[in-house]
């Protein structure tokens, strides 16, 4: 399926490796040039290697409130354009609910939800402009169901979740969608970090990749507000 975004333009954080690289690298396959950032600019640049579109690398922190703007100025000035905006960002460490300080929930609150919500505002003039847009932001499935052991996570990502439930609704009429995906347990660093390597099962990141693709495509303009689960079918509410 032609998915028609050859020629748009991207921005993807956290995408030196796991699943943010899977989804720059599958959105490169459709044509997608990319605005790419993550801490190590030696990582991008092997990425760039990797495919056949003109990538623009941008290194830093994901978590600093500068770096949306500065994503999105690169892809006007490089490109003239933004269509796609993916934001990802490493899950926080394991711990339960009574192990946590204030400082560690503000800080899972930030890299996993308000480092989301920085770039998507920072996006936003521009996509509403051109009435055309699509917004990916990466989660977890702990934004549907808490997960043992994970009590920032089952913090942060809800609370991104019920931010861009209202920041859909309040997009569509532009032309821009906006929807999660809530990644189970895939073959990444993060995985094994859990101990996902011992389970039955392990998503494919490359598969990830490309179902984020799929949401950003032209095929999606009457999908927003959705929060998808890509587990392998563990979560077990309805």
């Amino acid at each position: 399926m032609d998915l028609g975004i050859a020629d748009r333009v991207a921005v993807v954080t956290a995408a030196s490796r796991g699943l943010g690289r899977a989804t720059a690298v599958a959105l490169a396959a459709e044509g997608v040039r990319l605005v790419v950032n993550a801490r190590s600019a030696e990582q991008l640049e092997r990425l760039r290697d990797d495919v056949e579109v003109e990538v623009e690398i941008v290194a830093g922190d994901v978590n600093d409130d500068r770096l949306p703007s500065l994503l999105v100025n690169r892809a006007l000035d490089r490109f003239g354009r933004l269509d796609i905006v993916v934001a990802n960002n490493a899950g926080p460490k394991p711990g339960g609910a009574f192990d946590l300080t204030d400082q560690q929930i503000l800080d899972a609150m930030t890299a996993n939800a308000l480092s989301a919500i920085r770039l998507v505002r920072a996006a936003r003039p521009i996509l509403v402009q051109q009435q055309w847009g699509r917004v990916c932001l990466i989660a977890s499935g702990s934004a549907r169901q808490p997960m043992e052991n994970l009590a920032l996570s089952n913090t942060a990502r809800p609370a991104l979740w019920g931010w861009a439930k209202t920041a859909a609704n309040e997009l569509v009429a532009s032309g821009v969608t906006l929807n999660l995906v809530c990644p189970g347990a895939h073959a990444t660093d993060r995985a094994v970090e859990l101990g996902a390597q011992d389970r039955s099962y392990i998503g494919d990141p490359a598969d990830f990749g490309r179902i984020v693709a799929f949401l950003c495509s032209q095929h999606t303009s009457f999908m927003t507000g959705t929060a998808n689960v890509i587990d392998g079918g563990r979560i077990q509410g309805l």
